[in-house]
């Protein structure tokens, strides 16, 4: 399997199209303040007289305003909110009431988010909107990718994406994941012809509603076009992680089915099943190589099988900050060399802000925020001085700011009035911004604000959390273990309380250098509640339990039957579901307890 020797350099969309919308990009980021202004101006005019909005504004004439001042007295009598302020608005939505309560145009589905990072799925407006959003910035970031990684026309994309279960609600409207939505639009069909690359599965497999199938199927036919792959991809690096883990087991059985021309009896959904048998055929001497190079790489763990399997690839793409960062290790030991392009930022809620900058680490890159998305606010955010007798976050809020009067280095939680009827929305995402592309900031996503290990005065969030695995890590990988996935639960059942850590790992490890890892993370938790705590033995000694192996596959099992998609999935790194403390505690093969503070 050797490189093509041409590469287009046109890239992955048409020359006059990548610098027409790049463009447009900066002339609204140049003039992001005043385009912010407009947004939200045109947001209000078109959601006038809504239910939610007629609460403040009463019978104001807001059509009449001049934009600054509408923007000035939005802030001053629209109260900020959270999604719990909106549930009874879009429940009614959900139940078919067809008023004019958060939109003046009629909402016929609903998003559902991953239900990972609070412990069950929200309900969210979806509307065209949403889709066209999402096709803008995929364009937009396609153009600026390929200044730097230029593709091949007509290449294809080896795309782990998967959609979920859509299901209807009591008012009859369709309710499912962002992503679900999306690739049954039109929008996400204009996307592969802009961008002129496509996925190398049919909507068969996309749609199948089984991941263990659709991955299957994925991997066997991004083999099947292994020449033409100019990319790998998915909406989260857990995916790729995901996919990869199990072409570890099923690699020969693939190699046999691109051989014969057949399918694997796995494979039993009859819609999937046809639409790959109708683009396979027997190709001996392919199976031949694929075997080859998979028998080497089995030796050395599956160290750079991809660019080994798609010479042609150019970078993978996936969103990669936030919780997705545990996952780069093992995401480096499959690419090697090969880029790893971080995707943008958004959430349920729409989207944020694009990666100008490809050719950036995922650890270091930014966002730049779009300003004709939404209309963005931002809460400054200053660390209080340690308060030893509070178990909030330890931050003071000032007013929000606008968009355009956020400073450098400072850290905000974000705040979005959306064109699908969220206003003042707090999104709970805490930001920095890094830097200015023209007038738009330039943000780093630091973590949800959510404080998710708490026992009492301790406030450990979860990029806390993400340093200590991260130490304890490095001493498993130094005695040649590996972590393969892990999440977190603070015990407070039985006092005193104490932090449990649950890991599920690969490799042959002495107990002896678990409890080491056990009390390197128990002392990197430097939280001073929790440094104080746990000298008085207010806090318990950290609990690491290791569990069997495929534990977290039967948690992203749990998810995926209550609906979500395995392209939206994301570990939840602390949980209180006792649903999946049963499935964690019930795998659990063994215990150890820091001697960090003995």
């Amino acid at each position: 399997m050797e490189a093509a020797q041409v590469v287009n350099s046109n890239g992955n969309a048409d020359g006059d199209y990548q610098y027409e919308i790049i463009s447009w990009f900066d002339s609204v980021s140049k003039n992001a303040a005043m385009v912010q202004t407009e947004t939200l101006g045109q947001i209000l005019h078109l959601n006038y007289g809504v239910e939610y909005l007629k609460k403040w504004f009463g019978d104001m004439k807001i059509q009449d305003m001049d934009a600054c001042a509408l923007e000035s007295l939005y802030a001053s009598l629209v109260p900020l909110a959270s999604h719990a302020d909106f549930e009874p608005f879009i429940q009614r939505i959900a139940d078919g009431d067809t008023a004019p309560i958060l939109t003046q145009q009629t909402i016929t589905t609903l998003s559902l988010s991953s239900g990972t990072t609070e412990g069950r799925q929200k309900l969210l407006p979806f509307t065209r909107h949403s889709s066209q959003t999402t096709l803008q910035i995929y364009r937009l970031a396609a153009a600026y990718r390929s200044r730097v990684y230029p593709i091949r026309e007509d290449g294809r994309i080896l795309e782990f994406i998967y959609s979920s279960k859509r299901l209807k609600t009591k008012g009859g409207l369709t309710a499912g994941t962002a992503t679900t939505h999306y690739y049954a639009s039109e929008e996400f069909n204009i996307k592969q012809e802009k961008t002129k690359s496509f996925t190398c599965s049919p909507q068969e497999v996309i749609f199948g509603g089984d991941y263990k199938q659709s991955t299957y199927c994925h991997l066997l036919l991004g083999l099947l076009f292994w020449d033409e792959v100019e990319l790998i991809a998915s909406t989260f690096a857990y995916s790729i992680v995901q996919a990869f883990a199990s072409f570890e087991e099923q690699w020969e059985e693939i190699c046999s089915d691109i051989k014969d021309g057949t399918l694997s009896s796995r494979i039993t959904l009859p819609r999937m099943r046809k639409a790959v048998l109708d683009i396979i055929s027997p190709n001996p001497c392919l199976a031949s190589q694929i075997e080859a190079i998979c028998r080497d790489s089995k030796a050395s763990n599956w160290y750079g099988i991809v660019p080994r399997l798609w010479p042609n690839a150019k970078y993978v793409y996936s969103i990669m900050t936030g919780s997705m960062q545990p996952y780069l290790k093992k995401l480096r030991h499959y690419a090697v060399s090969l880029p790893l392009v971080s995707a943008d930022y958004g959430s349920t809620e729409g989207w944020i802000g694009v990666n100008l900058d490809p050719c950036l680490p995922p650890e270091d890159v930014t966002f730049s925020v779009i300003p004709t998305f939404s209309y963005f606010e931002f809460i400054p955010l200053y660390k209080k001085k340690q308060d030893l007798t509070s178990s909030t976050v330890g931050y003071i809020e000032d007013e929000p700011v606008p968009l355009s009067q956020v400073k450098l280095g400072q850290e905000y939680e974000l705040v979005l009035t959306t064109f699908t009827g969220l206003y003042r929305y707090r999104l709970g995402d805490v930001v920095e911004v890094a830097g200015f592309h023209n007038g738009t900031p330039k943000l780093n996503f630091i973590f949800r604000r959510e404080l998710i290990l708490t026992v009492n005065i301790d406030k450990n969030t979860e990029n806390d959390l993400q340093l200590a695995v991260g130490r304890g890590s490095e001493v498993l990988s130094k005695y040649g273990g590996e972590l393969v996935d892990f999440t977190s639960h603070a015990e407070v059942m039985h006092q005193p309380g104490h932090y449990m850590i649950y890991w599920e790992i690969k490799g042959e490890v002495e107990e002896r250098v678990l409890g080491e890892c056990c009390g390197v993370m128990d002392a990197s938790f430097v939280d001073h509640g929790y440094v104080v705590s746990r000298r008085t033995n207010s806090i318990g000694p950290l609990e690491l339990c290791i569990v069997e192996t495929g534990t977290f596959n039967k948690v992203l099992d749990y998810f995926i039957g209550n609906g979500a998609a395995l392209g939206q999935f994301k570990t939840p790194r602390c949980t209180n579901n006792h649903i999946l403390l049963r499935i964690l505690n019930l795998c659990t093969i063994k215990r150890f307890h820091s001697t960090a503070y003995n």
